[in-house]
């Protein structure tokens, strides 16, 4: 039997104290043991980032690559081993601005992927610049005199892309985002999941007690239905004095695993590969 001890790592925290990440690891940690997962079936995989760091903080298998370039490496690690659970984290900046094109791909594909972005509206490893999710007018390091930019609305590309499952949670109500996670964890195809996540030390605007005043649960609103997806896609873009969060969109299309007929019935990385004399390769190219 899993229990919630088995994911704990002895790494040393380098979050700040009060950090939304700490939520969202806990969180994460009883949707596993909820879902029945131990560590040896599950894979986290990140780029850079306060959020990237989260992989260290779990016992686990884990792969921590480039800036914005955690997909990528997580289709890999599906594609060889599709009955690993692979779970991405990255953060807004990571997700939408270095790795924007991969985070469009993954979706077409659909690969059975879980990937959760902490949305904190800025950049924190690298010291408070404005990150794609910025709102307008925000000071910071990179926007002295207030964003100018239209902020990207990534809930909203990923409906118009028919991501099979997007969702968003809230990092400071855990019973919440604990049920969004299992959810998405639990959902078979690219699962996506945006974490208001608060940046304690350089986002002074979008506090805790700012999204607590404007979030609420779609779960209370029982005329909605997230398999509508224009009524999905008008709620993704809803922000401002009321911030919805909870599953927005789902639907359902074959997962990326279904379409090749190399990784449909058996896992690549238990295979014992037999290639074909070199010289016999390089004749193609004579």
């Amino acid at each position: 039997m899993v229990i919630k001890a088995d994911f704990d790592s002895t790494d040393p925290v380098a979050w700040c104290p009060g950090c939304g990440n700490f939520g969202i690891l806990n969180s994460l940690k009883e949707s596993l043991v909820e879902l029945g997962l131990a560590p040896w079936q599950v894979i986290l995989v990140s780029g850079i980032g306060q959020a990237a760091k989260l992989p260290h903080y779990l016992k686990c298998n884990l792969f921590n690559g480039l800036h914005g370039r955690a997909l990528p490496a997580a289709f890999g690690i599906k594609a060889v081993n599709h009955k690993m659970k692979v779970v991405v984290h990255g953060g807004d900046g990571d997700a939408y601005a270095e790795g924007g094109n991969h985070f469009v791909h993954a979706i077409r594909r659909n690969a059975d992927i879980t990937y959760f972005v902490h949305d904190n509206q800025i950049y924190g490893l690298t010291k408070g610049q404005a990150s794609p999710t910025t709102d307008k007018g925000m000071k910071s390091g990179t926007t002295p005199f207030g964003s100018f930019n239209e902020p990207e609305q990534p809930l909203a590309l990923a409906i118009a892309l028919n991501c099979t499952f997007v969702a968003r949670a809230f990092a400071g109500d855990p019973v919440h985002l604990k049920k969004i996670m299992t959810a998405a964890l639990a959902h078979r195809g690219f699962a996506y999941v945006d974490i208001l996540q608060p940046c304690i030390t350089f986002n002074k605007v979008n506090t805790f007690k700012w999204y607590k005043d404007r979030v609420y649960k779609l779960d209370d609103e029982l005329a909605y239905n997230p398999q509508d997806r224009s009524a999905a896609f008008n709620k993704a873009l809803e922000w401002g004095e009321r911030i919805p969060t909870g599953i927005i969109y789902k639907s359902s299309r074959p997962v990326y695993e279904e379409h090749s007929p190399v990784t449909k019935e058996v896992s690549l990385s238990r295979e014992e590969l037999n290639p074909p004399p070199l010289e016999e390769l390089l004749k193609k190219y004579y």
